[in-house]
């Protein structure tokens, strides 16, 4: 196997040292950072609401004990 001719090696290097800086300006990617605040719902609930819910709660319980 015989070497490549120099001028094509030279390319080779050239383009070899031209990528470093595009390769380092991409290693720093900004990073974006979004703080929210927790939402808090406050909900009036009627007491035929509660009812349903408790026993749907009690229900979901009694077919799935192995749930909590």
């Amino acid at each position: 196997m015989t070497a490549p001719p120099r001028s094509q090696a030279a390319a080779v290097g050239a383009l070899a040292l031209l990528s470093l800086p595009v390769l380092s300006l991409a290693a720093c990617a900004p990073t974006v950072r979004v703080e929210v605040a927790p939402i808090t719902i406050y909900a009036k609930l009627d007491a035929d609401v509660r009812l349903r819910l408790d026993e749907d709660v009690k229900a979901l319980i009694q077919s799935n004990p192995n749930l909590f």
